[in-house]
């Protein structure tokens, strides 16, 4: 195998369920050439409650999560420095946000320049295989990994499945491009303060999670209905 089959190998070993590669050159906050994007799916029963109302089970799910997607890119990381390179592993305790709820370099760019998926109406990456219901972590490097075609426009069309299930109305509806500001999809602030409020009411716990935009999502139902998660 070569040293692209070699990192994706150890990657799902790890628990990857999605792991591309993308060229990174060009794009804002990425000290480096080449990203690569991992994801985890979400248990289909976990995305089929989420329909309803946020639970205690997501909560607990949502940490269990970032800690296993931690370990799968620090996996990752120590791989390709074992092998000569430079390599960062872009783990919870190092991407820091700002007051706007931004990171330097989302999780969600390095996805769409692997050809993972798309940035949806929901403003969440969704994929083919599992629609948004995932977790996802990145890494960069210099190494010289073989990159796929990146995503750089919506597939989501006409659906507006997240749009009007939103409880905080904080969904524009525009379909995304590449390059495409934030709030040209979503009203953060609005989507926070309800996020914050929904799970409050439904679990007794403070925290913004709601996950209604993408448990609605078509994508994401078909995979729960027919095939599992």
């Amino acid at each position: 195998m070569d040293l692209t089959e070699q990192l994706k190998t150890l990657l799902y070993g790890q628990g990857a369920d999605l792991a591309g590669v993308g060229n990174m050159t060009g794009v804002d906050g990425c000290a480096y050439p080449v990203g690569v994007s991992v994801a985890v799916a979400l248990p289909r029963h976990v995305v089929a409650d989420l329909r309803t109302a946020p639970t205690k089970e997501y909560y607990s799910l949502y940490h269990a999560l970032n800690e296993k997607l931690n370990a799968i890119v620090r996996a990752g990381e120590a791989f390709l420095q074992e092998q000569g390179y430079r390599a960062w592993a872009q783990t919870t305790d190092r991407v820091h946000y700002g007051e706007d709820k931004r990171s330097a370099l989302p999780h969600k760019t390095v996805a769409t320049r692997a050809g993972l998926g798309w940035i949806g109406k929901n403003c969440l990456l969704v994929t083919e295989r599992f629609g948004p219901a995932v977790r996802l972590s990145s890494l960069l490097t210099d190494a010289p990994l073989t990159c796929a075609a990146p995503i750089d426009r919506s597939r989501c069309g006409s659906c507006r499945a997240c749009v009007d299930a939103c409880p905080a109305h904080a969904l524009t509806g525009a379909l995304w491009e590449a390059g495409m500001d934030r709030d040209a999809l979503v009203d953060a602030g609005r989507c926070y303060d309800t996020q914050v409020r929904i799970m409050l009411a439904s679990t007794g716990i403070e925290a913004d999670l709601c996950g209604k935009c993408f448990a609605v999502c078509p994508r994401a139902q078909k995979t729960v209905d027919n095939q599992g998660i």
